[in-house]
């Protein structure tokens, strides 16, 4: 009976993930209880704790879990790829494809920082890292002028492509025109001289 109990409580993670990602996402985690993502689940707070210790770990669990979808949407996207060019494109495509989807877990990331919550800073910083380690190979890859600083590139490509949720809407322009505007801004192409 009690490895049935088990099994049953360790189906719900899914759940809990999904329904704390939508809370965070949409509340942020300060507003957002640990009672509000059980009741969200259909579960009781006790079936929380039974998971995690506390709403920080389940705030770095979501994050995890977003981080990993983000990095696998961007290997999935460069796999093939080997033109630093092209590789950019699928990046952003990537990207912007992951934290506007209809899933929470990117939007978390996007919206809750790791200062915001300082008891996990140094954890949900090490995820975010996990990601911009593979970002950077990209930007890196680029034929940039000299001038021109690869770590200003991206950080300022990755902030841009974050807040793309704030005013994308599926309806006024598709994504591939939007992926053609950030590759115009970002691109490595080199200015003509005229």
């Amino acid at each position: 009976m009690a490895a049935t109990a088990a099994k049953l409580q360790a189906n719900r993670w899914p759940t809990l993930l999904d329904s704390a990602a939508v809370r965070f996402a949409d509340r942020g985690y300060h507003e957002t209880s640990l009672r509000d993502v059980a009741e969200a689940a259909g579960v009781t707070p006790a079936a929380v704790y039974f998971h995690v210790p506390n709403k920080q770990a389940l705030l770095v669990a979501v994050y995890a879990e977003g981080v990993d979808r983000i990095i696998g949407n961007l290997e999935a996207a460069l796999s093939y790829e080997t033109d630093p060019a092209a590789r950019l494109r699928r990046a952003i495509q990537a990207h912007l494809t992951s934290i506007l989807d209809a899933s929470a877990f990117a939007r978390v990331i996007v919206r809750v920082l790791p200062d915001d919550v300082p008891e996990a800073a140094a954890e949900l910083r090490a995820h975010r890292d996990r990601y911009e380690k593979r970002f950077h190979a990209v930007v890196e890859a680029l034929d940039l002028p000299r001038d021109r600083s690869s770590t200003l590139h991206r950080i300022l490509l990755l902030g841009a492509l974050n807040a793309t949720p704030l005013w994308y809407r599926p309806s006024r322009q598709g994504l591939d025109k939007i992926v053609d505007e950030f590759v115009a801004i970002f691109g490595a192409e080199k200015p003509s001289n005229n």
